[in-house]
């Protein structure tokens, strides 16, 4: 970093970001090997990344700590009492599902921009959103422009990755609507933040009851003992790794059992958009939604809609998720021996959440309010649908040659379809993985 900052100067390489962020002790371990690389005052920043629920409920005290740590203040007046911070979508829904990600990330976002300001730092939020719902992604503008003044927003960083930086930023004119969305959605928070972006102490108090049962819900779900072989034998998973596309490997570890904490969330949401079931952008929210319906206090989520934007763009995200579904494509393993009834589980989730989000809404079909974007997944996902289905035929062939126990000279053929028709698939879909 030294080197790159004397041949290209400070902006070419000054900062630093800790991934798995738990502790200050791992800010602080950065910062310390900066420092005895013979580079006392370094002119480069460490960033902590916090990206499971606990992690970001533990975000502000570990701020807290670094804020009170004497070297570290120092190093902080050297640099403009400025502090980046990164938040990880991605991992985020992967660990907690999609409400409580978005939701935890928001009140985290509050809690630190509070601790900052006590400490008298200026805190930068910085992103990590992928192009999908469940990783960050989906209506950025309404996202940004609904964060309200509790939570810092002089500066805004975000990550574009994969074929999202294409789709949206590859030409002229696709560049120029996404910045000026970008750039809107900074000045209408701060117009409208007042006015319509404070969450009120009614409407949070039904957010976190959502959030809960969401979380709740998506845990179970993870815990089933169908989840993991289902993903590593009846989606794309495994072979994510084969298409040489990804900017890391598919899973942390190499041992040959797949462990769930080891998944990256790329080929995680990736495998369940291959599928067309995009279970991460909507999973639990059906069933946090019909557990106030059973109550008869729905009225109390149609008012949160209502009067938070926030809450809005984080149903209308999902809502986008829900359309890019098509259960019909793997309609078959509802028949299937063994994973027959974990897919019904997937299925009336979708159905669940589908009809209460149009209920809550207001809406009668799915994007009813968003018809060119409808329209544009709408012609997306007709071209692609041909080439899924060819995947999925030779998925079923792998499965049947698995089951038998035969190997076949085919199944290199078999499974060289599934990969190449990974990379049609996510470069027609723009933000499948």
């Amino acid at each position: 970093m030294k080197t790159i900052q004397e041949e290209n100067g400070e902006k070419g390489s000054n900062r630093y970001i800790i991934s798995n962020s738990q502790n200050s002790l791992h800010v602080m371990q950065a910062f310390t090997f900066l420092r005895l690389c013979d580079w006392d005052m370094p002119t480069a920043d460490v960033s902590p990344l916090f990206e499971t629920v606990p992690d970001l409920i533990a975000a502000p005290e570990v701020m807290e700590a670094l804020y009170t740590n004497p070297t570290y203040s120092a190093h902080l007046k050297r640099r403009g009492m400025r502090q980046t911070i990164m938040l990880g979508f991605s991992d985020g829904t992967k660990d907690g599902g999609y409400l409580m990600a978005n939701w935890s990330i928001f009140k985290a976002k509050e809690a630190m921009t509070a601790m900052s300001r006590k400490y008298g730092v200026t805190v930068i939020f910085f992103d990590g959103r992928g192009g999908p719902p469940a990783r960050g992604g989906g209506k950025t503008h309404q996202f940004y422009a609904s964060l309200g003044p509790k939570i810092e927003a002089q500066e805004i960083q975000l990550t574009v990755q994969g074929q999202t930086i294409s789709s949206n930023f590859g030409t002229l004119d696709s560049c120029q609507y996404n910045l000026e969305q970008l750039l809107s959605s900074g000045v209408a928070n701060e117009v409208f933040a007042s006015a319509n972006n404070d969450i009120t102490d009614t409407d949070r108090a039904t957010l976190e009851a959502l959030a809960q049962k969401s979380y709740e819900a998506y845990t179970a779900f993870k815990q089933h003992d169908k989840f993991l072989p289902y993903l590593e034998r009846m989606s794309t998973l495994k072979y994510y790794a084969k298409t040489n596309i990804g900017s890391r490997p598919s899973k942390r570890s190499q041992k040959s059992t797949l462990d769930f904490g080891d998944l990256r969330a790329i080929p995680f949401v990736g495998s369940w958009s291959q599928l067309k079931q995009n279970v991460p952008g909507f999973y639990g929210v059906g069933t946090a939604l019909a557990s106030f319906e059973e109550k008869g206090t729905l009225e109390e989520v149609k008012e949160l809609y209502k009067n938070s934007s926030f809450f809005r763009t984080l149903l209308e995200n999902s809502m986008m998720s829900l359309t890019k579904s098509f259960f019909g494509l793997t309609a078959y393993m509802a028949d299937d021996e063994e994973f027959g009834a974990f897919w019904k589980i997937l299925f009336d989730e979708y159905e669940r959440s589908k009809r209460l989000m149009l209920e809550v809404s207001g809406l009668k079909e799915l994007m009813e309010n968003e018809q060119a974007g409808k329209a544009s997944i709408q012609e997306r996902e007709r071209i692609v649908l041909p080439l899924l289905t060819i995947q999925q035929y030779a998925l079923r062939a792998i499965q049947e040659m698995q089951k038998s126990g035969k190997q076949s000279d085919k199944l290199a053929v078999y499974e060289q379809m599934v990969t190449r028709s990974l990379f049609g698939n996510i470069n027609a879909s723009r933000n499948s993985a």
